[in-house]
């Protein structure tokens, strides 16, 4: 791609959005930060891309709010440039637990932004590409999606399994412009995700890599489906999970 690369990262100021942004800076991308609360964390991955030599802009806002969105691609486009790619990464975990004892403002919350934030984010993102030239989507999966979290959070993995199918669906409908749609499965990642800061290394024994994984082995992954060596993959789910 020799087009001017600039990506929108939702979730973008801690854990693996930030270690997103830094590693897309690296590879040439201006970056458009989306984040909900932290300004201060916001700010500090800002300095970190502009120390690569990149341009960055931050947004406070929330995925699941319509306006919201749209403000993010306005001022990603308005400040940096036609939007070329979009890593659609924020998400919430909801509450912890067997479902039974799960409450309902919670689960809401979280089908709100792990599902329809991704596609009111993947909707702005193919109406920008469509017809300039296309781009690239990745989403945020998840293991959860295929081993079902009982006990942590059924209704996280539920989410996750519905952006499984959303990225083969919209793969398909959108390729023909030239937008190519894949997604990243973690496994467990030592990020602030965790209610459990220790949860990370309680589960390593049953991971077959034996450890956590590090939020830029995640972002290489990322990297790699937004770049020109990926050309010829959509749809795809790209497990990083350390063989869970």
């Amino acid at each position: 791609m020799n087009r001017h690369q600039v990506t929108v990262v939702t979730g973008g100021s801690r854990g693996i959005g930030a270690a997103v942004c830094v590693r897309l800076a690296a590879d040439g991308h201006d970056i458009a930060l989306g984040y909900r609360s932290d300004a201060a964390a916001a700010d500090e991955v800002a300095r970190s891309v502009r120390e690569s030599g990149r341009r960055c802009v931050t947004v406070r806002m929330d995925t699941s709010e319509e306006a919201d969105v749209d403000r993010l691609f306005d001022t990603a486009a308005t400040e940096l440039g036609p939007v070329t790619g979009l890593v659609n990464n924020a998400g919430v975990g909801g509450p912890l637990g067997p479902l039974a004892d799960a409450d309902a403002a919670g689960l809401r919350r979280a089908l709100d932004v792990n599902v329809a934030g991704y596609l009111l984010c993947a909707r702005r993102a193919v109406r920008d590409m469509s017809g300039s030239g296309g781009g690239a989507i990745v989403n945020m999966s998840s293991a959860a999606a295929t081993l079902g979290s009982p006990g942590e959070y059924v209704h996280y993995a539920a989410a996750k399994a519905a952006v499984d199918t959303m990225t083969v669906g919209l793969s398909k409908e959108v390729a023909a412009a030239g937008i190519r749609v894949n997604a990243v499965a973690p496994g467990v990642i030592r990020t602030e995700f965790h209610a459990d800061p220790e949860r990370p290394d309680k589960l390593a024994a049953g991971i077959p890599l034996g450890r956590p994984g590090q939020p830029e082995e995640i972002a290489g992954a990322v990297a790699w489906l937004l770049s020109d060596d990926a050309s010829y993959a959509t749809g795809a789910i790209l497990r990083v999970a350390g063989g869970r």
